[in-house]
């Protein structure tokens, strides 16, 4: 599961990379975390927009008090549960979540370290997600994984379901069958790079909305 993120760009950067127009001014930090906001770019009517979102949809346990705040769902583990194949099946509600590395906690509890995975030569690269509007919270967004690679198999059995640049479309504007189909093959083992890092993974900011992180 990935609770952490980081773009490590500006809008603008991010705008152009993608070919966008409108390079949004944000208070998105460069390290994401679940219930915070974060850049995503979606289909508008005019082509690709970029818009600022709560990295989370906001769900509501039968066994919370009714005065708690929801806890930010972060990461999508199957496409086709019912919570996720009614918006994965319209492509507007698919995005692209521009991403320059993301982290897992690796070490003894108390003390759990950042390690951090990049891809090679790439300085911006795309995770799939889907986003909706919420009541709670506005536009929110969440991340699609998969299975681990190779690479990062010594440090989690999961991993997000990253884009080749060439599958960028092909996720906006594919059938439900193709976004199936992304989920379930795994990005290569020899594009990730896993630079640890003494970082403790403890040392993150409060998180503003929400209290936890979820996957479903």
């Amino acid at each position: 599961m990935c609770n952490l993120y980081a773009a490590r760009k500006s809008a603008a950067e991010i705008a152009q990379y993608f070919g966008v127009r409108n390079a949004i001014r944000t208070n998105a930090p460069e390290e994401v975390y679940p219930g915070q906001p974060g850049l995503v770019v979606r289909e508008g009517d005019d082509g690709r927009v970029m818009q600022s979102m709560v990295w989370g949809f906001p769900l509501r346990l039968k066994t919370m008090a009714p005065t708690a705040k929801p806890k930010p769902v972060n990461n999508i583990a199957d496409l086709q549960k019912p919570m996720w194949k009614g918006l994965a099946a319209k492509r507007q509600w698919r995005c692209l979540i521009p991403v320059t590395a993301f982290a897992e906690a690796e070490g003894p509890k108390g003390s759990k370290t950042r390690t951090w995975f990049t891809v090679n030569d790439q300085p911006i690269f795309v995770w799939a997600g889907l986003w909706r509007d919420s009541d709670e919270w506005g536009p929110v967004y969440s991340g699609v994984m998969t299975d681990c690679n190779e690479t990062i198999r010594p440090v989690h059995d999961r991993m997000p379901v990253l884009l080749h640049a060439d599958e960028y479309d092909r996720w906006l504007h594919g059938a439900f069958n193709d976004a199936v189909a992304i989920q379930a093959r795994c990005f290569p083992d020899e594009l990730i790079e896993m630079p640890r890092t003494n970082e403790l993974w403890s040392r993150k900011a409060s998180v503003p909305t929400g209290d936890g992180a979820t996957l479903i």
